[in-house]
């Protein structure tokens, strides 16, 4: 039986749910996602969800809550995509479809750049973008590799296939 998957909004009314997947997250997960050790997400999540201008897309799943959450945070005219996928839901294609529906929604709103920060040796990174099927630039400074992609070249990827994402996961709730 397949479990049936949404893409919600979240926000600061969000944050037990969001808190409650970060304590279901190994320490390797939440480092690849911050680049360092936390404390306790209670005390950073709130402030992260709380952004403005900021937006967060989460994968929830029925009886089991948010399994993935997804951030687009501004900086001027370009936007920071960050991601964490809960380790038993890695591998499953969550975060490649959930980075799809934050781009096309970055295009939307106007962001002229995304780019993300990833950290040495992330191969599932590294998949998930070849999957995402987007010309992306790559620069390596002092270990971290910034992954930049305009968004005036992501018509494709918010065509067709963000149609798809859609369709695949339900519909976008608010």
């Amino acid at each position: 039986m397949r479990r049936r998957l949404r893409i919600v909004h979240v926000g600061p009314d969000a944050l037990a749910d969001v808190v409650a997947l970060h304590r279901r997250c190994s320490a390797y997960t939440l480092w690849s996602r911050y680049h360092r050790a936390m404390g306790d997400p209670e005390t950073y999540l709130g402030t992260l969800l709380g952004r403005p201008g900021a937006l967060h897309l989460a994968v929830r799943v029925p009886h089991s809550g948010l399994v993935a959450i997804g951030h687009v945070m501004p900086d001027g005219d370009r936007a920071e995509v960050a991601l964490l996928v809960q380790d038993g839901w890695q591998n499953q294609g969550l975060g490649t479809r959930l980075l799809r529906r934050l781009a096309c929604e970055s295009r939307r709103l106007g962001w002229a750049e995304l780019y993300g920060l990833v950290l040495p040796g992330e191969r599932r990174i590294s998949a998930m973008l070849r999957h995402g099927d987007v010309a992306a630039d790559h620069v390596t400074e002092h270990g971290v590799t910034t992954v930049q992609v305009a968004t005036s070249g992501l018509g494709t990827v918010c065509g067709t296939r963000c149609a798809d994402a859609i369709r695949a996961f339900g519909a976008v709730r608010r």
